[in-house]
């Protein structure tokens, strides 16, 4: 089945001032008959971003793409990029900007989270001139963790847009950047890149607060003030495998205070909420077994395979990393050992490890410095190669990235 851009335009005039749905119930979302048969990064439908979205963060245009891409077990899926035109711009620069919404709930994806309007990074982005395209990339189902997928939708994502134009031109530079979910999704996409999308020739990926392995996060935060993360990640994860869904389902307690409702609950909850739901909770106290349950053959074959990176491929494109020290979050060895395995394969990084912050302050500490970053490899001023591990201290005075 083809799906041509001018089919897919034919609905943009219709749809500008309705009321703004969510996800969950906007029929926009559902991937037409047949779609599974297209190539993945296939437009699929196309409208202008309904409401306000365009002003709220001063672009010439916001549209919503719906694309056909693929999920962690390779089967056809569907997701959805929200692509803002900058007001100054040539069509020769492109950010793909992963928002980290950390959450099992579909209605908290960037297509319609946007319309809050607090990306400050998009509207730095557009106010370089670039045009910017924040993806859905946890799918369909909030497929929260799921790397294969977050992976394969910021790709495809990509490919929509290119594939698009809106003004950018066949020959535009792009890069992509996201921090902590974000940074999940995009190093996901730029170990598969070359497998999955080899025609993708990206400029540089910076990589913020990276997770490289599930397992270590849902030990860092059990009993913590953000224990409400490993629920969302797991639930995120098991969308993928339906059949450790079933499991999953068979191994939460259905009485006392710490239940399978609640446990689901964080389904219809954002990350804000999920944190308030679960803090300080033992995760393990949901589960009949406890920590045996979460350590079963069948959890950890899915996290394996869907929640480790650095066993898919390896970048092809320049990486700048940046972590906190004092990550809280995600243990800093697990981002050495994966910046190492990557140079021992002759990566590209620049890897800054910050001796000041922790997780949610190394997002702001390391915004200067990405911007820097993404500014060199889009203007082709970017010369580093090999690897470069360096020990900063940065509180986010200084763009200086690599001395």
């Amino acid at each position: 089945m083809r799906f041509t851009l001018l089919a897919v335009l034919t609905g943009i005039a219709l749809v500008w001032g309705q009321t703004i749905l969510p996800p969950s119930i906007d029929p926009f979302n559902v991937p037409p008959v047949g779609y599974e048969t297209a190539a993945p990064g296939s437009i699929l439908r196309v409208r202008v971003a309904p409401g306000n979205l365009s002003s709220l963060f001063n672009a010439s245009a916001a549209y919503h793409i719906l694309y056909r891409t693929t999920d962690s077990q390779y089967r056809p899926t569907s997701a959805v990029t929200t692509l803002f035109v900058p007001r100054l711009a040539n069509g020769s620069k492109l950010l793909s900007y992963q928002i980290p919404y950390d959450s099992a709930n579909v209605d908290a994806g960037p297509s319609y989270a946007l319309y809050g309007g607090n990306q400050a990074d998009i509207r730095a982005g557009l106010g370089r001139g670039w045009y910017v395209t924040s993806p859905d990339y946890e799918g369909p189902l909030a497929s929260y963790t799921a790397g294969v997928l977050s992976g394969h939708a910021t790709l495809d994502g990509v490919r929509a847009v290119l594939a698009a134009g809106f003004g950018l031109g066949p020959d535009a530079t792009y890069a992509m950047a996201g921090y902590s979910g974000g940074a999940l999704a995009s190093e996901w996409a730029a170990e598969l890149q070359q497998a999955y999308a080899p025609e993708l020739s990206f400029a540089g990926a910076a990589l913020g607060g990276l997770t490289p392995n599930v397992t270590s996060v849902m030990a860092a935060l059990d009993g913590t003030l953000t224990a409400g993360i490993i629920v969302s990640a797991i639930i995120g994860l098991a969308t993928q495998y339906p059949g450790y869904l079933d499991v999953l389902t068979s191994q939460l307690k259905t009485t006392g205070p710490y239940n399978a409702t609640t446990f689901f609950s964080a389904r219809n909850l954002s990350l804000v909420g999920t944190i308030v739901t679960f803090a300080n909770q033992n995760i393990t106290d949901y589960f009949v077994d406890g920590a045996a349950d979460l350590a079963s053959t069948m959890a950890v074959a899915v996290i394996n395979r869907d929640g480790i990176m650095g066993y898919h491929g390896v970048p092809q494109m320049p990486v700048f990393a940046y972590k906190a020290i004092g990550d809280e979050l995600s243990p800093v060895v697990d981002t050495d050992r994966l910046i190492a395995r990557y140079c021992g394969i002759g990566a590209n990084i620049v890897y800054n490890r910050n001796t000041v912050g922790m997780h949610a302050t190394e997002m702001a500490n390391g915004d200067s410095r990405t911007f820097r970053f993404i500014s060199d490899v889009l203007n082709g001023g970017y010369s580093h190669t090999g690897c470069t591990i360096l020990n900063v201290t940065n509180s986010g005075n200084s763009s200086v990235y690599l001395p």
